[in-house]
């Protein structure tokens, strides 16, 4: 990242968000390096000098050793070239994992002044993205298929009995499966699938204002 000037003011606080499992094998110099986008972007020199959440109320980036754990619950101050940031994370979590995971990053527009009487939330640059990290693609896959079930049976258990929803959560199942089986006959399952990297399905601007993470 390059220094900015000193009257620079970053137009976003950019929160980053999830639990990832990772191997039993991968040693704190590996998630070290696997972390260097986010630490590197805040302008640490290493891991623990960057660990550190913008807002001490928050956890930052946490290494549980005995549970094999990275926990993030960590913000800073940035631009729009903090994606290629999130990008180069999740190729590198992807080689760490040792299960699916998905990890929210929010964009806070920290000029918007929600207080203000005259303001809409549509002159906000809020943005959200749920990102999708795990050592294979079907892996990946499991976690966007299970959060996507939570999130429609959510919404459609206002209206119908669960009982009844059955049906709905299998043809999510064969959906996957269809995806699934589409990326493994194109030869190409080197590659994460669609979402792994980017926006899922609950990615995407809009929606109003997102509530920080309390802990």
């Amino acid at each position: 990242m390059w220094p900015m000037p000193a009257h620079f003011e970053p137009p976003f606080e950019i929160h980053v968000h999830g639990d990832v499992v990772l191997r039993a094998d991968v040693s704190y110099e590996q998630l070290q390096e696997a972390l260097r986008p986010l630490w590197k972007y805040a302008g640490a020199r290493s891991l623990a000098d960057g660990a550190a959440s913008a807002y001490d109320e928050e956890p930052g980036l946490r290494f549980d050793a005995a549970d094999h754990l990275l926990q993030m619950c960590w913000t800073v101050r940035g631009d729009n070239d903090f994606r290629q940031a999130l990008d180069e994370l999740c190729m590198s979590l992807n080689d760490i994992s040792e299960k699916g995971a998905s990890i929210e990053v929010t964009f806070y527009d920290t000029e918007f002044d929600e207080d203000d009487e005259n303001a809409s939330e549509d002159d906000s640059r809020d943005d959200f993205v749920m990102l999708f990290v795990g050592p294979t693609p079907a892996a990946i896959m499991q976690v966007q298929r299970d959060l996507l079930v939570q999130d429609v049976i959510h919404t459609m258990e206002r209206h119908f009995d669960s009982a009844e929803l059955s049906g709905v959560v299998a043809e999510i199942d064969r959906l996957f499966s269809q995806r699934f089986d589409a990326l493994v006959s194109s030869l190409d399952i080197g590659k994460p699938p669609k979402g792994s990297g980017g926006s899922g399905p609950a990615g995407g601007h809009g929606g109003g204002r997102r509530p920080r993470h309390l802990h």
